[in-house]
């Protein structure tokens, strides 16, 4: 009898262990991806009650969930291809950082099985089938009384198209998806209703950081982000030498961006503009060109400005430089010069601003030249990888980058410097001087104000 009661409780301890035991996403390897995956797939759900573990949800009893609270958001996040199986490396933070930043429900859409594999266009045919799943999923939410306004999907390379086939499916009624570097491979040239599109939400945000490779190139969304114009990410590898990563971290590079924006280390400021080159030439740096708008900043709080798109095209393209390590920002400054030499020059000018404790940041020079014409005002933009607030000192550095013939002066009837992540600082200027090539030159500017300009 007492082992009749041993064994009783043994199998009642490891049915209640099996119970308690949290769902995970599903980690597969290079084997699986090589023999291919069978299409499944899981909801994982995470709240600020259970974000330690998950809630595996049930397709067809959505309302028996502990946790579910449909009166609350609810972000979905799906991630894409995965040749070799393991999970996403980002899924962590994600999770983590979602959750800090509002109270939701968190729903990770795990269809590892089924995006795991090596044929590449298996995968793509397996996006429909899991949009069809979501969208039961969804409808379920919806008789629990969950509404379409607040729901935001976050898909990633497929996941992106993934949530526009959901979006279409409810006539674009969902509140929000967010595309993060949209797969390119089979997707580009197909027309909307193959792909993530703006109609699919009523705000579409896209992050486009390898758009000459795996990403989608042209614009998929209300607002379309191209981080340093959509390619070559600062601080990725430039060769085939480093191995994989050559391969995704220009890529992986929006999700890294967007996680950047839940920290709240700094907002990425965008500037909204026809062309990457446009926007490096200082043309559309000016949001207050709107007023009262400003300009738009990258990531979650992307949709803070979506009543604002009024005034500029459809689809509006924003274009911004980042740095190459998180959290990516940089503090962008325009350099407004008025020149008088009667001889039309051509050249680059580098920038050092110094604050009063002696911190020195330099700018990065500009890929294209400028040219400078007497009584022409040039815009030249230029960016620092830390904010210095009170400035004490500008250095400035003329040169040709020409090695042979003789050195050139540029006189300066005017330098204006204007803080763009920061705009109600005051403008600092100087007048009446020389810059010798490639000679510093460093001084104290004054505000503007002091000058009446």
């Amino acid at each position: 009898m007492l082992k009749l009661c041993f064994f009783i409780c043994l199998i009642y301890w490891v049915k209640s262990d099996e119970e308690q035991k949290c769902p995970e996403f599903t980690d597969l390897n290079i084997g699986n991806a090589l023999s291919g995956t069978e299409l499944h797939v899981q909801l994982l759900l995470y709240t600020r009650e259970n974000q330690d573990c998950s809630e595996r949800l049930t397709e067809h009893n959505i309302t028996a969930s502990e946790y579910l609270n449909t009166t609350k958001k609810t972000v979905f996040v799906i991630h894409g291809f995965r040749p070799t199986g393991s999970p996403p490396a980002w899924l962590g933070d994600m999770k983590r950082l979602l959750l800090s930043v509002e109270d939701i429900n968190l729903i990770i859409v795990d269809w590892n099985r089924g995006a795991t594999t090596v044929n590449y266009r298996t995968a793509v045919e397996n996006c429909r089938k899991v949009a069809e799943i979501l969208k039961n999923y969804v409808d379920q939410m919806l008789v629990g009384g969950a509404s379409l306004d607040s729901m935001h999907m976050i898909g990633v390379s497929l996941g992106a198209h993934i949530a526009g086939f959901v979006g279409q499916k409810y006539d674009g009624k969902l509140g929000r998806i967010t595309g993060l570097d949209p797969a390119g491979p089979l997707f580009t040239g197909e027309p909307p209703e193959h792909r993530l599109d703006p109609t699919d939400a009523q705000f579409v945000d896209v992050i486009h950081s390898d758009i000459d490779v795996l990403g989608f190139k042209k614009p998929l969304g209300t607002i379309d982000f191209y981080p340093n114009g959509g390619m070559d990410q600062p601080g990725c590898p430039k060769t085939f030498f480093s191995g994989v990563r050559f391969f995704k971290c220009d890529h992986q590079r929006a999700v890294f961006l967007f996680l950047s924006s839940l920290k709240s280390k700094c907002d990425i400021i965008t500037y909204p503009c026809d062309s990457y080159l446009d926007y490096k030439r200082g043309k559309c740096v000016d949001c207050d060109a709107f007023k009262p708008m400003s300009c738009p900043v990258l990531g979650y709080h992307a949709d803070r400005w979506k009543n604002l798109l009024i005034p500029y095209s459809s689809p509006t393209k924003a274009y911004f430089d980042t740095s190459g390590q998180d959290p990516f920002c940089m503090y962008n400054y325009i350099l407004d010069i008025t020149t008088w030499n009667k001889i039309t020059r051509r050249g680059f000018i580098k920038i050092k601003i110094t604050d009063y404790a002696g911190n020195t940041v330099e700018s990065q020079m500009n890929s294209e030249a400028s040219t400078f014409q007497q009584y022409k005002r040039v815009k030249i933009l230029t960016g620092f990888h830390r904010d210095i607030e009170n400035i004490a000192k500008i250095s400035l550095t003329y040169s040709t980058k020409t090695l042979l013939g003789p050195k050139h002066k540029l006189r300066i009837l005017q330098m204006k410097l204007k803080s763009l992540n920061n705009p109600k600082r005051p403008q600092l200027c100087r007048y009446d001087f020389v810059l010798m090539e490639n000679t510093e030159l460093t001084f104290k500017p004054i505000p503007c104000s002091e000058r009446g300009t």
